[in-house]
């Protein structure tokens, strides 16, 4: 092991513990465990603030356009607002049914009673597959908030008993079993189990909240999907 700064209290030297000591005088194993596991918790705590921002723009925006949905309004002129570049999942969703009921319409296969199951077919996979994109997008980094949350623990178990190993190897050396040889290396090795925790606790934490959160959005897109076919079908027999 490398050489432990030490302070002196009452004329007896003693290691400091301080966490940056500790990470100065860690071999590069543990080092490189220690920076692996910041990284992890920092990235974390990044994608955990990106996807809770997201989530509330998402719903937000999704209120914004069931208001204007159910307003009353034609839903033609709504199609012409949004246009072909919606800007939320659930706009995507109402945008990609429209897009193929124009389609049909421009070749008067909307009236044809013959080919009206083709078309609620058509429209509803076309909706069905705008949404699995769109939650796949805002899904994105998930996997990497359930890796951490799954391996930290064991990376950081993995530091403590490389960094208990070059505590024997001391013990070993020098032949000194005293609490000034043993404790800064069992200090560092217990200091990559802390920053395991601290890397994993807040990613599962978020991991879950947002899969709940993204799990309630994704509903409300099945169901959006599930009243606007309802409401095409409608339109359909109408003008049969």
């Amino acid at each position: 092991m490398q050489a432990v700064d030490t302070v002196n209290l009452g004329g007896a030297a003693a290691p400091t513990l301080s966490m940056i000591s500790l990470f100065l005088q860690a071999d590069l194993i543990v080092k490189g465990v220690m920076v692996l596991l910041l990284a992890a918790s920092f990235w974390s705590w990044a994608i955990i603030f990106d996807k809770v921002l997201k989530v509330k723009r998402l719903i937000r925006a999704a209120d914004a356009f069931e208001e204007s949905f159910w307003s009353g309004g034609s839903i033609e002129d709504l199609y012409d607002r949004i246009g072909t570049r919606p800007v939320d999942p659930m706009s995507a969703t109402f945008a990609a049914a429209m897009l193929e009921w124009r389609r049909s319409a421009a070749k008067g296969l909307v009236v044809v009673g013959a080919l009206q199951a083709s078309l609620k077919e058509r429209i509803e996979k076309a909706m069905n597959v705008t949404v699995g994109r769109e939650l796949e997008r805002a899904e994105r980094y998930m996997s990497f908030l359930a890796t951490v949350g799954s391996t930290a623990p064991f990376v950081g178990l993995f530091g403590t008993v490389w960094g208990i190993m070059n505590s024997f190897e001391s013990i070993a050396a020098t032949k000194n079993t005293s609490l000034a040889v043993v404790a800064p290396g069992i200090a560092e090795a217990l200091f990559t189990t802390a920053l395991g925790l601290i890397a994993a606790i807040p990613a599962v934490v978020g991991y879950n909240k947002l899969t709940t959160d993204l799990g309630r959005y994704g509903n409300r897109l099945d169901n959006f999907s599930s009243e606007f076919s309802a409401i095409l079908s409608r339109q359909l027999e109408e003008k049969a």
